[in-house]
């Protein structure tokens, strides 16, 4: 039986993104996202409700400032206790999954989406995804980039404005662009 483009795209294969079932996915994470968007800051019940539908997993005690994007929810898993400031993005084609107590600055963007490299086989349009994992009681600084395939273990500190291509150990401040360990903080 043939793979559906949902499951080749969190398989990490080549697929079409503009499958009918996956521009669905897309259309009504847009719908939940504008509302969600346009939640008053008093209106805790209806944003929690919003994110509680949005949101593939959502652990207690999340809290998102709007505006907020992502491309489908649904692969996004957080934890408890998470904290995201204005403007952050999820690209999330396949599963992002951000442990409990994990912080990000402003403008903070997370990318499971790619395409291919070979500019003949990318100009076809065939598009490519693969998961990001965020540990637990980890802080990302405001304006850093977390690319595709990058596991960031438990307890870290990214400075901001990096650009995270590797992945970072646990317990280490890591800072630039690209990304890379300046000390340990254990």
């Amino acid at each position: 039986m043939a793979r559906t483009e949902l499951e080749k795209m969190l398989a990490g294969e080549l697929y079409n993104a503009m499958d009918a079932e996956l521009v669905a996915g897309r259309s009504r994470a847009r719908k939940l996202v504008r509302l969600y968007n346009d939640t008053d800051m008093e209106d805790a019940v209806t944003r929690q409700q919003l994110l509680g539908q949005l949101i593939g997993k959502l652990g207690k005690g999340v809290y998102i400032e709007p505006p907020f994007h992502c491309d489908y929810g649904t692969f996004i898993s957080l934890g408890d206790r998470v904290y995201m400031n204005f403007q952050c993005v999820i690209l999330d084609c396949t599963h992002v999954t951000i442990g409990d107590d994990v912080a990000f600055g402003p403008n903070v963007h997370v990318y499971a989406a790619t395409h291919p490299l070979d500019a003949d086989e990318r100009i076809k349009g065939p598009e490519l995804a693969k998961p990001v994992t965020i540990g637990a009681k980890t802080w990302v600084g405001g304006g850093s980039i977390i690319v595709p395939g990058v596991t960031i273990g438990e307890g870290v500190t990214i400075g901001a404005g990096s650009v995270v291509t590797k992945d970072i150990p646990p317990y280490v401040l890591a800072a630039g662009n690209p990304c890379r360990v300046i000390r340990a903080l254990r």
